[in-house]
């Protein structure tokens, strides 16, 4: 009869083997210590990782073993570095570990030219790339005038959790907000679990509820929902009302950044979004003025006539 080992025990050697090559591989002139005259081991000695890392040497030497001892995050941010780990590495060590990392590299760092051009190929469709944390790391043209002017804000203020909660002209485009920002909180809080220890995430946090009365409230329900796409209804200031699709496609793991695209659901809502597109690659106009130079009615919500148009039900929906 086969044994199969426990979880925790295949970590603990898998940990083991990969501090042992990581320390093998680099040189003492690597991290500024003495070669000397004898040395037979490869790499780096255990005592030397240990000085390196501050740590005991009996203490690194079990951990080398597979022993079943406790490694903290701190403890492991200074492997981390005096194994010279790359970000990749890095992670894997953490993850070995069963640990949260406290200072991890951003997941999605840069939004290289090529996926620009495909969000700015999908317009009028409004598209964007998100990170797990809400922060708007590009969009194209039409999505950058759908609730807000998104070219108009400083860089750490394109967080859609933020915009949803303190930006006037944002929640002044969605129908139903408070809805919806009940929807938006939970789910930061359910993709939160995972990054609980991280600063970003962190001073986040604590802006809004230093910021906004009505996310604290929001925030004490201690509410958890997953992601997923939905219907929504947007009232946009320039064009009206706007019957669209919100749908979410990962760039990677499902925590990781995302391409958001929001398809319109009528032709008419088509229609408004091509008007949108063309006004945001325009020069700037009067801020109420349609494109095509009529007044937007702002009208009235809750199954009530909104634009013009009568809107019976709406679905809340986390932007």
């Amino acid at each position: 009869m086969t044994t199969v080992a426990p979880d925790s025990d295949v970590r603990r050697h898998e940990l083991a083997d990969f501090l042992r090559s990581r320390r093998e591989r680099i040189t003492p002139e690597q991290v500024g210590l003495p070669r000397g005259r004898r040395r037979r081991t490869p790499g780096l000695r255990r005592e030397e990782v240990a000085q390196l890392s501050a740590v005991g040497v009996t203490w690194y030497t079990w951990l080398e073993q597979a022993r079943e001892i406790q490694v903290s995050p701190q403890v492991l941010d200074a492997l981390a570095r005096a194994l010279l780990l790359d970000s990749s590495e890095r992670t894997h060590l953490f993850a070995l570990a069963g640990s949260l990392d406290p200072t991890p590299h951003a997941p999605c760092p840069s939004v290289t030219p090529a996926l620009q051009a495909v969000l700015d190929q999908l317009g009028p469709i409004p598209a964007c790339i998100q990170n797990s944390r809400y922060d708007i790391l590009a969009y194209n043209a039409t999505y950058g005038r759908l609730l807000c002017d998104l070219d108009a804000l400083p860089p750490e203020d394109r967080n859609c959790l933020w915009l949803a909660f303190t930006n006037a002209d944002w929640r002044a485009s969605l129908v139903e907000v408070a809805e919806v920002n009940r929807n938006i909180a939970a789910k930061f809080r359910a993709a939160m679990a995972e990054h609980l220890a991280e600063p970003a995430w962190k001073a986040l946090l604590a802006r809004l509820e230093a910021e906004s009365a009505e996310f604290r409230e929001v925030w004490a329900r201690h509410e958890v929902v997953g992601q997923g796409g939905r219907t929504k209804y947007i009232r946009n200031a320039h064009v009206g009302l706007l019957h669209l699709e919100h749908t979410n496609l990962w760039l990677g793991p499902a925590a990781g950044p995302r391409l958001l695209t929001m398809v319109p659901l009528d032709e008419e809502s088509r229609a408004r979004l091509e008007q949108l597109e063309r006004l945001a690659t325009r020069p700037v106009r009067a801020e109420h003025e349609r494109v095509d130079g009529e007044p937007v009615d702002g009208g009235r919500v809750d199954g009530q006539h909104v634009d013009g148009e009568r809107v019976e039900r709406l679905s809340p929906a986390a932007v």
